[in-house]
């Protein structure tokens, strides 16, 4: 999977939650000052071609909709992460986590019922 720089994470975020959406309507979601609707376009195709997003035609315009769902996306930033930082061991996660007083006991042995009882 692809990695995403901040604003193109900050965009899918925004089709995971609003659905297809063209252009315009992205563009109406964001604050004042609004970004510029090239910026949004271009963002937009390159979330396409790296494969998160995918278009229809309506005239001479497209809408646009995510083909990543959200979970799909987290599993795949976590792979990378558990590859690139914990010599792809998740055993080695859990380990810092424990380390770092970021997860109980409770939470451990949830865990552990889980996957026993896969």
């Amino acid at each position: 999977m692809q990695k995403l720089t901040n604003k193109e994470e900050e965009l899918i975020e925004l089709f995971w939650q609003h659905g297809a959406m063209f252009v315009k309507d992205i563009v109406a979601l964001y604050d004042e000052p609004k970004p510029h609707f090239n910026t949004i376009s271009t963002m937009v195709r390159t979330l396409e071609a790296k494969g998160f997003l995918d278009h229809e035609v309506f005239g001479n315009t497209y809408r646009y909709f995510p083909i990543i769902s959200q979970e799909e996306f987290s599993k795949g930033v976590l792979g990378n992460v558990v590859t690139r930082y914990f010599d792809n061991s998740y055993k080695h996660v859990v380990s810092a986590l424990i380390d770092e007083d970021k997860i109980s006991v409770e939470e451990l042995e949830e865990l552990i019922r889980k996957v026993q009882n896969q």
